[in-house]
């Protein structure tokens, strides 16, 4: 798909979204639903997915619309970083997922890191906060931010979970497949410079 016809469709249903949830006026809400049908269909058109498939994935929501939230933990040992092997695509990525209702980056960054690769990690330092469309990731559906946090292993040892089988450290110049929708290999290699250089600054965008 166009980027900028997915660009369109997420300008479009973030439009609907709002108006579905502040108008009060039954001709409004009428118009904001057909805007946000008219969404749904554009990226049907461009996509060949079916139209029920994107609606519950794509204009499923209520209130007014905020970029997703995804936390992703950069764990180093021995100059080299975690990451785990996803069992769905075969691909590795730094553990991580959504940020969840009721806990703070940090625990989020800790909870993924123990489910996905078994060890016990402290969160120390906030290196980035990147918006997800100013780098090489594949297309998506939701505006994202990621949010990458330094851990230092404090305990536990190396061991699979649900979503995961396999755990591994990895040199920066020995990095296997990525899972480019959770992290590209110019983030990583971004994760890398706060070892090299742990002075430098938050990354932001």
């Amino acid at each position: 798909m166009d980027s900028k016809w997915l660009d369109w469709a997420k300008q479009l249903q973030s439009i609907a979204q709002a108006g579905l949830t502040y108008s009060k006026d039954d001709y409004d809400l009428e118009r904001f639903e057909l805007i946000r049908e008219l969404s749904v269909d554009m990226m049907s058109q461009q996509t060949d997915v079916p139209q029920e498939k994107i609606r519950n994935l794509f204009a499923n929501e209520t209130g007014y619309a905020t970029p997703k939230v995804d936390v992703r933990a950069v764990v180093f040992k021995d100059e080299k970083i975690l990451m785990v092997k996803e069992k769905a695509g075969g691909v590795w990525s730094l553990p991580g997922g959504w940020g969840d209702i009721g806990l703070t980056p940090s625990e989020v960054a800790v909870n993924e890191v123990k489910e996905e690769s078994g060890f016990d990690v402290k969160a120390v330092k906030l290196l980035g906060v990147l918006d997800k469309k100013c780098h090489p990731h594949p297309p998506s559906p939701y505006h994202v931010y990621k949010i990458f946090i330094l851990c230092e292993i404090v305990g536990g040892e190396a061991q699979t979970g649900i979503e995961t089988n396999a755990v591994e450290f990895f040199a920066e110049d020995d990095l296997p497949p990525l899972s480019i929708g959770r992290n590209t290999e110019s983030q990583i290699k971004l994760a890398f410079e706060y070892l090299h250089h742990p002075e430098k600054p938050v990354y932001f965008d």
